[in-house]
C-alpha cells in the first residue's frame, strides 16, 4: 500500500477560527496528516491543488437542515441526495438534521431512526437531533437509545400548538434527561399564547394574507419565549441552544445568562441578517415565508452589531426547500401554508458577505460560525478545524470574487431562492468532503452515497476536551475527541 498522499492543497493561506497561517495541507484516507509551512517543498501527492492567493477554511457545519420533511400535509421536495449535493455546493461538508415525530404515531426514537435510514444516499457527512413533541413514560428510554445512537440533542418547540410543540412541563422534563445524559436541549422559541392570539386578531381583522406575515409575530413573542426557557435551563442546570434568533433582545437574553453561568447558545440564519420586513410588501411576498418572520432593517443592523460582538455563536440555514407552487396555495393565510426557506447551498457567501460588511469582523469570525462553533457545541468529532487528525473537510476560495444568486443555477432542489439577483462574495471554488474534490472548476464531481453518519459525543465531555475559544488567546486545535 502506497503512503503517498492522495491529495495536497499547496501555498494556500490556511484559516482557523483561532488563527491563521500560510500552508501545505497533506491528506491521507480522508484525513488531514500534515500541514507543511508553505516556506518548505510541497509534498509529493497523488493530486496537488495550488491554492495561492487564495483561503482554505474549514468545511462548513450546518447545525440546522431539515431534510425530507413532514409537517402536516406538506413535505419538503428534497431528499439526502439532492440536500447533500447542495450543501456541498455550498461549502458545507456536514448537516445535522432532525427526525421531527410526523405525527402522534410516530416516537421520537422512530423518527431519528427513519431519518438515519435516508441519510444512507447522502453525499455529505450527516448527524442528527432528535425532538419530543410530549411527555410519556417511555421518553427517557427513548432519549438513552438516541444517545447510544450518538444523537446527543433533542429539539423542541414553544409553538405551533396541534402538531409540534412541547408544553412547559415536557421540555423541564426533557431538560433533566439531556443533563443526564450528557446532552443538549435545542429550542425553537417563540411565544404560542402571544401568537396565537396575534394572528386571530389579525384574521378578524382581514389582515392574514402573507404580506402580514411580519406582523402576526411579534419580537416580544420570541423574546419572552427565550426568558422562559432560560429559566427553566437555570433550574434544571440544563445545556441549551436557540435555533434562528432573529432579534438583538433575544441574544442578549442567552448574552446575559451565560454572564451567570449558564451553558446557553444564540443561532441566526443568513436571512436575519440581510433581509428586513419590506420583503413582504413586495412583488414575491411568499418567497419570504417563514418563522420567525423578517424584522425591521432596525432590527436586523443590531442583530448584526450582535454578530460583531461575538453575541451570536452559530450560523446556520434551518434549510427547508418547499417550492412555489406550495407556498402559493394559500398565500391568503399564513396559517395554512409551509414556512421554511432552501438556504443550505447559500449559507457561505451570504453569511460571509454579511460578516465582512462590519470592519470588526475578520475571516476568523466567519470560521467560528460556519465551521467551528456548529461543530463544537454540537460535539461532532473531527469537524471544523485545519489540523493533524480532524477529517479532510476544506473549502478553497477567493474571497474577492463575486457572484450574483441565480435560483434557476442553485441546486437546492426547489424553484427560487429568497436572494435571487443578490451580488454576493465568499462563494466556494473548490471543497473537499473526507478527502475527496468534490467541487472545483470543472462542476460537480458526484462521490455516490458516501456520506457517514456522525455519532456525536457527550456535550461536557466535548466542551472539556475541545474548550471554546477565548479573545485572549484564541484556542490551539487539540486532539479529535471521539466516541
Amino acid at each position: 500500500m502506497s503512503n503517498t498522499p492522495e491529495l495536497v492543497i499547496a501555498n494556500g493561506t490556511v484559516v482557523n477560527s483561532f488563527g491563521r497561517r500560510h500552508a501545505h495541507i497533506v491528506v491521507r484516507d480522508g484525513r488531514i496528516v500534515r500541514l507543511v509551512d508553505a516556506s518548505e517543498p510541497v509534498p509529493d501527492a497523488g493530486r496537488t491543488i495550488d491554492a495561492a492567493g487564495r483561503l482554505v477554511i474549514p468545511g462548513g457545519v450546518d447545525g440546522h437542515c431539515h431534510v425530507a420533511q413532514v409537517t402536516g400535509r406538506f413535505r419538503t421536495l428534497d431528499d439526502y441526495r439532492t440536500t447533500s449535493t447542495a450543501a456541498l455546493w455550498g461549502g458545507t461538508t456536514t448537516i445535522i438534521d432532525f427526525g421531527i415525530p410526523r405525527d402522534a404515531q410516530e416516537t421520537p426514537l422512530a423518527a431519528v431512526l427513519h431519518k438515519k435510514e435516508l441519510a444512507r444516499d447522502s453525499r455529505c457527512d450527516v448527524a442528527l437531533h432528535g425532538s419530543v413533541v410530549s411527555w410519556d413514560e417511555t421518553v427517557p428510554w427513548q432519549l438513552e437509545q438516541l444517545a447510544a445512537e450518538g444523537v446527543r440533542s433533542v429539539k423542541m418547540y414553544t409553538t405551533n400548538r396541534g402538531t409540534t410543540m412541547a408544553d412547559g412541563d415536557t421540555i423541564l422534563k426533557v431538560m433533566r434527561e439531556m443533563v443526564r445524559l450528557d446532552g443538549l436541549t435545542y429550542i425553537h422559541a417563540e411565544h404560542d399564547p402571544i401568537i396565537a392570539d396575534c394572528t386571530q386578531q389579525h384574521a378578524e381583522d382581514g389582515r392574514i394574507g402573507i404580506e402580514h406575515l411580519h406582523r402576526t409575530r411579534p419580537e416580544l413573542a420570541e423574546e419572552v419565549s427565550v426568558k422562559e426557557t432560560l429559566a427553566m435551563a437555570e433550574y434544571t442546570k440544563a445545556p441549551v441552544y436557540f435555533v434562528h434568533q432573529s432579534t438583538p433582545g433575544a441574544v442578549d437574553l442567552v448574552n446575559e445568562a451565560r454572564g451567570r453561568g449558564l451553558e446557553a447558545f444564540s443561532e441566526t440564519c443568513p436571512h436575519y441578517l440581510t433581509l428586513d420586513d419590506s420583503v413582504y410588501g413586495s412583488a414575491f411576498p411568499e418567497w419570504y415565508a417563514c418563522c420567525p418572520p423578517m424584522r425591521s432593517a432596525e432590527t436586523v443592523a443590531a442583530l448584526k452589531e450582535r454578530l460583531a460582538d461575538g453575541a451570536i455563536h452559530t450560523v446556520s440555514s434551518d434549510h427547508s426547500c418547499y417550492d412555489l407552487s406550495q407556498k402559493r396555495e394559500r398565500t391568503d393565510d399564513v396559517r395554512a401554508m409551509p414556512h421554511g426557506l432552501p438556504g443550505v447551498e447559500t449559507r457561505m457567501p451570504v453569511t460571509f458577505t454579511a460578516m465582512m460588511e462590519s470592519a470588526r469582523n475578520t475571516v476568523e469570525d466567519f470560521v467560528e460560525v460556519f465551521s467551528a462553533g456548529p461543530a463544537r457545541i454540537n460535539a461532532v468529532p473531527r469537524k471544523g478545524t485545519i489540523a493533524e487528525g480532524f477529517d479532510a473537510d476544506l473549502v478553497i476560495f477567493d474571497p474577492a470574487e463575486q457572484r450574483t444568486v441565480d435560483g434557476a443555477d442553485l441546486h437546492m432542489g426547489t424553484d427560487f431562492s429568497p436572494f435571487d439577483g443578490v451580488k454576493l462574495t465568499g462563494w466556494p471554488g473548490v471543497v473537499v468532503s473526507a478527502g475527496r474534490v468534490v467541487v472545483d472548476g470543472d462542476g460537480f464531481h458526484d462521490p455516490g452515497p458516501v456520506g457517514r453518519f456522525v455519532a456525536r459525543n457527550g456535550f461536557r465531555a466535548h466542551t472539556a476536551a475541545a474548550p471554546e475559544p477565548t479573545p485572549a488567546t484564541g484556542r490551539a486545535a487539540t486532539a479529535p475527541a471521539t466516541r
